[in-house]
């Protein structure tokens, strides 16, 4: 059984002062992941990127899209390999690459619900991440396009926060945890006294609140994320699930987070 999904973004894994990864935030994630745990990592295409530039001094070129695909596939071994470094050995690590049709077939969700449960039998610790490497956007959204014209409500996995959001909901799992590198979700982002600490009440008060809320979170912190607004979007059929969700920074240790000593925002539809 899953109890909790995690999700982690590609930024709060490197250091960007150096340039490099934060091996601290490796070694804080590793030490707290265990069996019961899935673990879902942004970070292959920014760490492959930058494994590029150091082995060859400058970036490759090409089509962005061929460009993301190869830089992925040097990333994910280097991100595996850090998560290897720092995992308690005892616990195996299992790579488990996903891409939105594993979520839009009946057949493909349930075998990746019975993997995941079985790592947990197996005394595993699941490392999820987004099959850049191999997922091809032109049949992406010729699938969704389809889909949605058969009146169904696919899901798109845009990025790794809905990759994580859609693995709660397959798993069932209490808690999903996204980390960042903000204390949480702002009323104003310009104004650290804004956090919002708690959305709660009953799911319809907090899906209402949630839809308030967004309309407060304008823009990303970088090309290519898509910030809060995105992250409360992809929530949603969580809370409808009542999973409680927590959105903080990855700079505070994860058991204070979970506990409520550390700054969150704690998300809660009874």
């Amino acid at each position: 059984m899953i109890e909790i999904v995690g999700k982690i973004g590609s930024m709060a894994l490197i250091d960007e002062k150096h340039k490099d990864i934060d091996y601290n935030k490796f070694a804080m994630i590793g030490h707290w992941l265990r069996p019961g745990i899935a673990w879902v990592t942004s970070g292959a295409v920014e760490i492959g990127r930058l494994d590029y530039v150091r082995r060859h001094g400058q970036e490759l070129s090409g089509e962005p899209d061929e460009v993301k695909a190869d830089y992925s596939a040097g990333g994910q071994t280097i991100l595996m390999e850090t998560y290897r470094r720092f995992i308690d050995p005892k616990y195996s690590i299992r790579q488990v690459l996903l891409e939105h049709a594993h979520f839009n077939n009946s057949v493909s969700r349930a075998h990746i619900k019975n993997l995941l449960s079985r790592a947990t039998e197996q005394n595993a610790i699941p490392i999820i991440n987004y099959n850049d490497a191999v997922a091809v956007e032109e049949l992406r959204k010729t699938e969704i396009t389809t889909l949605t014209a058969e009146g169904k409500r696919p899901v798109e996995l845009v990025d790794n926060d809905e990759t994580a959001s859609q693995t709660a909901l397959l798993t069932g799992a209490k808690t999903l945890l996204i980390l960042t590198k903000l204390d949480g979700v702002y009323r104003d982002i310009a104004d650290p006294s804004s956090l919002i600490t708690e959305i709660t009440g009953t799911r319809e008060e907090v899906l209402n609140k949630i839809e308030e809320y967004k309309k407060g979170c304008h823009g990303a912190s970088r090309k290519g994320a898509n910030g809060a607004l995105a992250k409360l979007e992809y929530i949603k059929p969580c809370v409808q699930a009542g999973i409680e969700v927590i959105i903080a920074s990855a700079n505070h240790d994860i058991k204070k987070v979970l506990s409520g000593e550390s700054p969150r925002t704690y998300i809660k539809g009874e």
